[in-house]
């Protein structure tokens, strides 16, 4: 046979393979996948890197909210923890107005009262000097009119009651 085994061996395998074909598929491919990477695959993966940036912004977004929404949170409760403050000292200023009202009612009743009494007590004292006024008058007319027939004579209006109040004022200073 042939002095170079090897050289049979290639001779056939060219005959069954098309060097030639090879070749041109290789460049044909190399071609295709320069062409791909610079037309598909730039800028598939420039939309993937916008979408992962968006995702990524999106992410920061919420977080962003949910520290603004705990913080408001936190917020809402102090000012409601203000508000329950707020609404204990107006129910305790109330309590004391209240209070106060209370105690001022009671001061003016007992003032009103303690009023009635000293108009009561003059109007006593005054409707009493009136009644003693008025039995001294009916006094001064009995004993007129008793002295009258007693002595049988008329005596003069003027001395009778002079008399009768002398006798009257004597009787009172005796008490």
């Amino acid at each position: 046979m042939s002095a170079n085994p090897d050289a049979g061996f290639l001779a056939s395998l060219n005959n069954r393979l098309n060097l030639g074909d090879i070749i041109a598929t290789v460049v044909f491919f190399t071609i295709l996948m320069l062409l791909l990477k610079k037309f598909a695959w730039g800028p598939l993966m420039g939309i993937m890197d916008q979408r992962a940036e968006m995702i990524a912004n999106e992410i920061e977004s919420a977080e962003q909210s949910r520290v603004e929404s705990k913080k408001l949170l936190e917020e809402q409760r102090a000012l409601l923890k203000e508000a329950h403050a707020d609404a204990l000292v107006i129910v305790e200023n109330a309590k004391k107005q209240g209070e106060a009202q209370r105690e001022e009612l009671i001061q003016a009743a007992r003032s009103e009262v303690g009023r009635m009494k000293d108009n009561a007590a003059v109007e006593i004292v005054t409707e009493k000097e009136k009644a003693i006024a008025a039995v001294r008058e009916e006094f001064v007319s009995l004993s007129i009119m008793a002295a009258s027939k007693v002595l049988g004579k008329e005596v003069s209006e003027e001395d009778n009651r002079a008399l009768i109040e002398e006798t009257i004022v004597k009787a009172g200073e005796g008490q």
